[in-house]
């Protein structure tokens, strides 16, 4: 009898003791060995230091930056391991102020001649052109919804992040309003224009009218909400000067977004306009060119950030497309000579401005203009805050949508930091020095066209690499440590 306990007993241990080794070797059999890219020999820019930290090592893992080191990092076996040469490791290159549909040569092609297939075909375009200038987040801000993101991200196409937000929200009137003297006006956002019936604009007068438009864009997946707070120079009715919305209607956008946990941005030209968005909680004055001391002190005590395209300061404006009307030529004239002291300002207050394009073009003159973009706020500001621009203050931009709602959540953009998100570029020298490196060109339109940057030895975006021109000379495959690697 005893023989026979003992003999059950045995059995009913192996069996579990089995158990047990069978799911460890199960475990260890489906452990998952996540994709990893190394890189060594690299000076890192992190987006926030004015300097370059020599000889370090990347590792990242899947999507994220996993671990940065000086001393040398230990990889899984099947990971792929980049010799950066001693090249410029940085963050992908943000614009937070972008129009990738509005792709025609002025707002009145797009409205008139421009139909809905080649505006979405032509941001596809423009999508992939910015990836390969080493753009790897764009904050879109107007004229298009969360189509081109979402196909992105699928991994349909390639582009960079897309921050969107939807249609353009202005009055009657405003900078958002399409429309030729012709078109009919029967109902608020009725039969009014292609951009309107596109949603790339819409008419919204009044406190009820401006919350059903937030809300619209909110429920077709946009990040941040548009408003049109003042009047601008390259639409037909409204002259800059014009204060287009009041408190109580920029207010209730603020509402909307703060219910979705976002924000608004607000096309602002004015002082008045200005300082009644930040007092209503506007979190981005887009262009702000009458920025001065008192909008400095309320910027910051409201933790507000400016976003300002540099080309406005140049004498070469007058010649693009969008400004060849006699009443938009007019406006010009008369908004650059009321801005003058806006660069003096922005030196002596230093607002968080980020990096800002905003061109309205087809994809060859928004190349151009992103190229003379980097040089001429370089010009201007030094090459190290416009590399902050361009990185850090770009990632707390976008950052304002928050995690409820934001399509990125999983890490940090910007910046070269661990659990940051993979977004990396390799330069072929030192941006803080020679910002031509990440693309910078000092002529506008006669430029040449090209095709991505050069000096942009590496792209990364999402841990995914879109370009990689060391392929064949410093990359090599890690093999297992008993080995020796060549």
């Amino acid at each position: 009898m005893k023989t026979r306990k003992t003999f059950f007993s045995s059995l009913i241990t192996l069996c579990i003791t089995s158990t047990m080794v069978g799911a460890v070797f199960a475990d260890q059999h489906e452990e998952e060995i996540l994709p990893q890219v190394l890189f060594t020999n690299v000076n890192i820019f992190n987006g926030t230091n004015n300097k370059l930290n020599e000889g370090m090592n990347v590792l990242v893992e899947k999507n994220l930056i996993k671990t940065i080191s000086k001393a040398p990092i230990e990889s899984n076996k099947s990971a792929t391991v980049i010799d950066g040469n001693g090249y410029t490791l940085m963050p992908g290159m943000i614009d937070a102020h972008s129009h990738l549909q509005m792709n025609g040569h002025s707002l009145a092609d797009i409205e008139n001649q421009r139909t809905w297939e080649e505006l979405a075909a032509r941001s596809t375009v423009m999508a992939r052109d910015y990836l390969m200038d080493g753009f790897t987040t764009v904050r879109d801000a107007g004229g298009m919804g969360s189509g081109l993101r979402k196909t992105i991200d699928a991994g349909l196409t390639s582009g960079p992040r897309i921050f969107s937000s939807g249609g353009f929200i202005g009055p009657t009137g405003s900078h958002a309003d399409f429309r030729n003297l012709t078109t009919p006006n029967e109902t608020i956002n009725g039969v009014q224009s292609s951009g309107g019936r596109l949603g790339m604009t819409i008419t919204a007068d009044g406190v009820d009218a401006i919350k059903t438009a937030a809300r619209q864009n909110f429920m077709q997946g946009n990040t941040q909400i548009k408003i049109m707070s003042s009047g601008g120079v390259a639409s037909q009715f409204d002259p800059w000067q014009l204060d287009a919305y009041s408190s109580e209607e920029i207010a209730a956008a603020v509402e909307i977004a703060n219910n979705y946990g976002s924000y608004v941005m607000a096309h602002a030209y004015s002082k008045k306009s200005i300082l009644r968005c930040l007092e209503e909680g506007v979190k981005t004055i887009e262009h702000g060119f009458m920025f001065d001391g008192e909008i400095a002190v309320l910027m910051k005590s409201k933790g507000a950030y400016m976003t300002t395209n540099m080309t406005s300061q140049s004498p070469l404006l007058a010649d693009i497309d969008a400004l060849q009307d006699p009443v938009t030529s007019y406006k010009l004239k008369s908004a650059q000579a009321a801005f003058k002291d806006f660069v003096k300002n922005v030196k002596t207050h230093q607002p968080k401005m980020g990096f800002q394009v905003d061109c309205v073009g087809g994809p060859e003159a928004c190349m151009k203009q992103r190229a003379y973009e980097k040089y001429i706020h370089a010009d201007l500001f030094g090459n190290y805050r416009t590399l902050l621009a361009l990185t850090s203050v770009g990632g707390e931009i976008v950052g304002l949508t928050g995690n409820i709602i934001s399509p990125y959540k999983e890490g940090k953009l910007g910046v070269i930091e661990e659990g940051a998100y993979a977004d990396i570029l390799l330069v072929d020298g030192n941006p803080l020095e020679d910002i031509t490196v990440i693309g910078a060109v000092d002529k506008w339109h006669d430029a040449p066209p090209r095709s991505g940057v050069s000096t942009l030895s590496l792209i990364m975006k999402d841990g995914k690499i879109y370009k990689n021109t060391l392929e064949k000379k410093y990359t090599i495959k890690i093999v297992p440590k008993e080995q020796t690697a060549p």
